[in-house]
């Protein structure tokens, strides 16, 4: 064992002797790695359960502490000896007085003001109730657990009451993203009775540390005078910084936001280093550093790009890195073993009734009172009584305090992480066998027909990522206005633990538009990249008087990403989604994209973007198809020339409903001035060896032939400025298409997504084809192993589905959702 009184920082190596455990650093790299190692295993294993990712980081810190694996004292000894806690904490102090300062960074003051008086007074019950609880658990938990009485019970039941009273607003976002319930009014109730109940929690808590500032040993003075300079020196601090500090943040963001960089690195260096000095204040005064944090996070505004910015520079090295070691050092505290007898699981069970009757039955009846559905009510309850990493740090500051003993601390955190367990499951079977009640609208036979007389323009809805696609996009849109379009944009973001995703989703209410952000015509007043995909579409939307505009923002999990998408376009009526898809996207975007491809009620088209419009003009004279090749045109010699820079635009026909797909869409481009659309047709050219007559075959199922020539012919007589070209391929199909893709004569190649026919191809590559997912041929213009110059666009007829859809969430306009079976026409 080292020297406790001379620890190093670190070793020599192991070659000389050294054993790295017996110094600080190299152990501490080595608890940091099985930390996170375990943490992270935990939420995969919990993952399937759709568990918060705050319930495998408690976990893994009971784990490792004295109830599993710290048993061992071997275990001990080596991986987590005594010596190394404080520093173990202290690195986890650093995490935590960050994260603090985050958390204060998503609170919106403001917020709580626009809440309304529903979410106040449900706030204000479902924190008093269980509090008052608490007076009751307080006194029998004293009498009964030895030690507890040398406690004062103020304090004590200070602490009691705020782990009993409180709820996690980060985690209580996350479940209600999974759940799908923050579009419900059920989620923005309960986020914005959480925002309130964040600010009356820290007040509380701020009050309970200084009631217990003098309950430590070797304190000079314990009289309650020291308790009331305490709290008098707390709220001048609060006043100083939201009188004195909160401005000046102000002009240091506008002056960061305005700025270059060299600037913007001075101020978040100075931000950081006002987190610092603000915990310091705090701990000076008496109070707990971390609420110096919290505070100093209010102060920072949250309209502008410098919160964002903030928060970019420091979230995943915080709750990433730093933040599971102050799980891990509170699993250590954390000895489940002292809960051994009869009587201590007795108090355990009280604790947790009491904490969900309290929390439950008091939101649910005031949300009774203030006329909410009695199954959302009792949602609404439930929601509630999710606890998390806040009430782990108020029972970590009892225990500092010597407010909780041992087996009351080990009672607590057991009950804060059995009642954030219960929450998902619990909500997932209130609503089991129907909806939450006000997402559901019906509708009578005389408004579907009212809808379907309106029906007289193309809707189509838009899946954005980001600004960087928009421009081909917009170029793609304006391409296809020849009558009026209602053009639905739907931002994407992902939804993650990260505070980034939590603030676009408290800004997404602050502007009413929780979630899947309710549509509206002039759109809300988003920030950063959602500002700039709307304003990149309303200003496209005026300059074209026939584009007719509503723009969203979706927020979700990637695996859940696509039934937004879905019920957007079931609600709306849309007949085309068209999704982007790049090559700087992920595997899970991706996904998303292959979910909505097989379960979409519409078609289908995705834009794979390699600068659509926005390139240098192709040359003007290069022709792919030579003039002594097997091809025949069939186009107009009487094309008229103007000095019009056109898009060449390429539509490859093999055959089938994708393909006439691709036509409506080509017909649509053919109208517009600056659009030149030459239609390829591919003839598959087959042959016996044993018979010398070749014939020529379109590659299209048999049934559809006849509705391949229709398709054919109908083009040519309504529009005479498409080219048309007609291609025999006796081999190498896919090069074939490969080559026409990386030519410079086509800006954007239109394809079907449809599958070759099985006369045509081996069993091999009919596998192939069912497996790629924009078809074999999609796949191969979309693949980024080849150099493919051109932008592409897959189209997929509409399927039909094979069972009808359940009723979805419905928009505030109140149009019914419901599967469909046909879909109006794109011409």
């Amino acid at each position: 064992m080292p020297n406790t009184t001379t620890i190093k920082s670190s070793s020599d190596g192991a070659w000389q002797g050294d054993n790295p455990l017996n110094y600080a650093f190299p152990l501490l790299i080595l608890q940091t790695i099985l930390v996170l190692f375990l943490s992270r295993f935990l939420t995969l294993l919990l993952k399937p359960l759709r568990q918060p990712k705050v319930i495998a980081e408690i976990l893994g810190g009971i784990l490792l502490g004295p109830s599993a694996l710290g048993r061992n004292q071997d275990f001990l000894k080596w991986v987590f000896p005594s010596w190394s806690t404080p520093i173990l904490e202290s690195v986890a102090s650093i995490g935590l007085l960050f994260f603090l300062f985050l958390v204060g960074l998503e609170l919106d003051l403001t917020s709580i003001r626009r809440s309304g008086r529903r979410a106040i007074t449900i706030a204000l019950v479902g924190m008093s109730v269980p509090f008052i609880f608490g007076i009751g658990v307080t006194f029998i938990l004293r009498r009964v657990i030895k030690g507890e009485e040398k406690s004062g019970y103020a304090q004590c039941l200070v602490f009691v009451g705020v782990s009993l009273s409180i709820t996690a607003f980060p985690v209580l976002a996350r479940i209600l993203a999974e759940l799908k319930l923050l579009t419900t009014q059920v989620g923005e109730m309960a986020m914005a009775a959480a925002a309130f109940n964040d600010v009356a929690a820290w007040i509380l808590l701020a009050l309970g540390v200084a009631l217990a500032g003098g309950n430590n040993d070797n304190k000079s003075s314990s009289s309650p005078l020291v308790s009331i300079w305490v709290l008098l020196s707390g709220l001048m601090f609060v006043a100083f910084m939201m009188l004195a500090v909160r401005p000046l943040m102000s002009w240091v963001s506008k002056q960061c936001s305005s700025q270059p960089e060299s600037l913007d690195e001075a101020c978040i260096c100075l931000t950081l280093a006002g987190v610092m000095a603000s915990g310091f204040m705090t701990d000076f005064i008496g109070i707990h550093s971390i609420f110096g944090a919290f505070i100093f996070g209010l102060t920072i505004p949250k309209g502008g790009e410098f919160a964002g910015r903030l928060i970019k520079r420091i979230e995943d090295f915080v709750s990433g890195l730093l933040l599971p070691l102050y799980f891990a050092s509170s699993g250590l505290k954390t000895d489940v073993t002292k809960i051994r007898a009869g009587e201590a699981w007795a108090l355990l069970m009280l604790v947790i009734s009491t904490s969900c009757a309290g929390k439950i039955l008091g939101t649910f009846v005031v949300g009774m009172l203030c006329k909410i559905p009695a199954r959302d009510s009792l949602a609404l309850g439930v929601l509630m009584n999710t606890k998390g990493l806040v009430e782990l740090i108020v029972l970590n500051i009892g225990k500092e305090k010597k407010v909780l003993n041992d087996e009351m601390f080990a009672i607590l955190v057991m009950m804060a992480l059995f009642t954030t367990f219960m929450t998902t499951p619990t909500v997932m079977a209130i609503y089991k066998s129907k909806s939450p009640s006000n997402i559901i609208i019906s509708s009578s036979n005389s408004k579907l027909i009212k809808e379907k007389e309106k029906e007289n323009q193309l809707r189509i809805l838009v899946c954005v990522h980001g600004p960087r696609s928009v421009p081909s996009l917009l170029n793609l849109i304006q391409s296809l206005v020849n009558s009026p379009l209602k053009l639905y944009v739907m931002h994407l973001v992902e939804l993650t633990d990260r505070s980034s995703s939590i603030m676009r989703v408290r800004r997404a209410r602050k502007n009413g538009f929780p979630f899947v952000d309710r549509f509206c015509p002039g759109g809300p007043t988003f920030h950063n990249q959602d500002q700039q995909v709307a304003a990149a579409f309303e200003s496209a939307s005026l300059v074209h008087g026939k584009i007719s505009l509503r723009h969203t923002t979706a927020i979700s999990g990637l695996s859940s990403m696509h039934e937004d998408i879905l019920h957007v376009a079931q609600a709306k009526r849309v007949s085309m989604i068209i999704l982007s898809s790049m090559e700087v996207l992920g595997l899970g975007w991706r996904e998303v994209n292959h979910r909505v491809l097989k379960t979409a009620p519409c078609s289908v088209a995705v834009f794979v973007d390699r600068g659509f419009g926005l390139r240098p003009e192709f040359e003007s004279n290069k022709m792919l198809i030579s003039s002594d090749s097997t091809s025949r045109s069939s186009s107009s010699s009487t094309a008229t020339i103007t000095n019009i820079p056109k898009k060449k635009v390429c539509v490859l026909f093999l055959g089938g409903p994708d393909d006439r797909k691709a036509l409506e869409l080509a017909e649509r481009m053919a109208h517009q001035a600056d659009v030149m659309v030459t239609v390829v047709r591919l003839i598959w050219r087959c042959g016996d060896e044993h018979d010398h007559e070749r014939h020529s075959r379109s590659i299209s199922i048999v049934n559809d032939e006849e509705l391949d020539e229709g398709a054919i012919v109908e083009l040519k007589k309504r529009s005479k400025e498409v080219e048309l070209i007609e291609k025999v391929v006796e081999n190498g199909i896919i090069e074939t298409v490969r080559n026409i893709g990386q030519s410079l004569v086509y800006e954007l190649v239109i394809v079907g997504k449809g599958r070759f026919p099985l006369s045509m191809v081996s069993p091999v590559k009919q596998t192939i084809d069912d497996q790629a997912q924009l078809g074999s041929i999609g796949d191969a213009l979309a693949s980024s192993q080849h150099v493919i110059s051109c932008s592409v666009l897959v189209v997929q007829h509409q399927q039909l589905l094979k069972s009808p859809a359940p009723l979805l969430p419905a928009n505030k306009d109140g149009i019914i959702v419901t599967a469909r079976n046909e879909e109006p026409s794109l011409v």
